[in-house]
């Protein structure tokens, strides 16, 4: 079966036919053609095709006519109008009743093969972002994001405001907070949910790249640049665009990215066309980006034309009350994926589980790195070990990796003279209940009574 596109090549003009079926086929695509636009209907009724290419002025049946005919079987499809000069007109009224473009004959085969790509990419995003809603759809759902806390109530407000606005969005929250969520959550909640929301992570390109997945590039632009290629904010056109982990973008782009948030418009690499979109960006980081403002890595202009409107993400430690919560979900979801029938957790499980999951209200869970992402390893370990449909343990694996880590800070903040700052903030907290495996079993014997003093350095006569 073939996997290339296939266009349907409408004219009644039999040579004009032949030569778009050389040309257009020598492209790569799969093309078939009728000679009227009766056959042209038929045709779509009889297969789908991903674009139809069709002239305006028939004998039979006419492109309008047609076009009419072909979006009530299938919306779906754009449908590229040809015509003389003479009838732009006529080309104008067929965009209104659905037409994706229209090109002017005699074809400028350049201008043609640039349209076929743009509607064949168009259609693809806007084919992904259906697919994306029918299977995550829910998921954007204010009742689908885990969050009863008061942090939560006042993050839901605050998106349920500003996702209907224009407003460029930065959202900052430590990994794992769940920063793609809430900015799926503002585009399929705003005027531009039938939109594309595209999305890249600035650390995962390198910085010669990074030029080249914004804004496309030309053929010919660089070493295996051999076709044109679009970038994340044409394909965006008409949506949003999630910049992630923006704060590890070089200055260099930083410059080019301030421009085209204020111009609205930007060159490919190696091209000179001006090209204009209608994007919404929503930023998102998990570093301290005022920091670096005063450390000169981060464009002050830049930060505060993405700081329109400003979104922080309590960390779990804030919110440690949603642990049962996030421990229920992913408990109903991992019973599902295992074949066993859980009930639930014990008091005493849930309560092991909101002790070490909340851990970081001593606070030290800045420096464990525990995130929303790992909080299904302890109940996946958890129900795959239930009894009796009930998980009574917290896995030992989990405690021990808190225990260590928490060691390993520990050391850290005893270096620079901080641990002893938490514990006087901390008077009463028992550290040592935190490291507990089992009763009896204490990974840091006598570490509730653990004071941790800044090492004394002789001064050298």
């Amino acid at each position: 079966m073939s996997t290339r596109n296939t266009i349907l090549v409408v004219d009644d003009d039999t040579a004009h036919r032949t030569m778009l079926r050389t040309l257009v086929g020598g492209w790569g695509y799969e093309i078939s053609e009728a000679d009227d636009g009766d056959a042209a209907i038929s045709s779509v009724r009889q297969r789908p095709y991903d674009l139809v290419l069709m002239d305006v002025r028939m004998l039979k049946v006419s492109g309008l006519e047609a076009l009419a005919a072909i979006k009530s079987i299938n919306p779906a499809i754009p449908v590229v109008i040809m015509t003389a000069y003479s009838s732009v007109e006529t080309a104008v009224a067929a965009l209104t009743q659905g037409a994706h473009d229209y090109l002017t004959k005699p074809l400028d085969f350049d201008k043609l093969r640039i349209t076929l790509e743009r509607a064949m990419e168009h259609s693809r995003l806007k084919a992904e972002n259906r697919l994306l809603r029918e299977r995550l759809g829910l998921q954007f759902d204010r009742r689908h994001i885990i969050g009863q806390s008061a942090a939560m109530v006042r993050l839901f407000d605050s998106v349920a405001q500003v996702a209907p606005s224009e407003a460029t969005v930065l959202i900052a929250g430590e990994s794992g907070t769940g920063k793609e969520l809430i900015a799926g959550a503002i585009h399929f909640n705003s005027s531009r949910r039938d939109g594309p929301f595209v999305r890249l992570n600035c650390a995962a390109i390198t910085e010669t790249l990074l030029e080249s997945e914004l804004f496309g590039h030309e053929k010919g632009a660089f070493t295996g640049a051999d076709r044109r290629r679009e970038g994340r904010f044409f394909q965006a056109d008409g949506g949003s665009l999630l910049l992630d982990e923006v704060s590890e973008m070089p200055l260099p782009m930083q410059v080019k990215l301030l421009r085209v948030l204020q111009e609205r418009e930007f060159t490919r690499v190696g091209g000179d066309t001006v090209i204009r979109v209608d994007v919404r960006v929503i930023a998102a980081t998990n570093k301290d980006l005022p920091e670096l403002v005063s450390g000169g890595r981060f464009r002050e202009d830049l930060y505060y034309r993405l700081n329109v409107v400003g979104l922080t993400l309590p960390a779990l430690r804030e919110r440690a009350e949603d642990i049962p919560l996030l421990a229920l979900h992913f408990l109903e979801a991992l019973a599902l994926k295992n074949r066993k029938e859980v009930k639930g957790f014990t008091p005493q499980a849930m309560d092991r589980l909101i002790l070490i999951l909340g851990f970081s209200m001593i606070p030290l869970g800045a420096l464990l790195g525990w995130s929303l992402i790992e909080q299904d390893t302890p109940v996946r370990e958890a129900v795959a070990t239930a009894v009796a449909g009930v998980i009574t343990l917290v896995p030992e694996g989990l405690v021990l990796l808190v225990a260590v880590t928490y060691a390993v800070a520990t050391l850290r903040m005893a270096r620079r003279g901080a641990l002893s700052r938490r514990l006087r903030r901390h008077p009463r907290q028992p550290v040592a209940r935190l490291l507990l495996v089992r009763p009896g079993h204490h990974l840091a014997q006598g570490a509730e009574g653990m004071v941790v003093r800044r090492p004394r350095h002789r001064r050298r006569p």
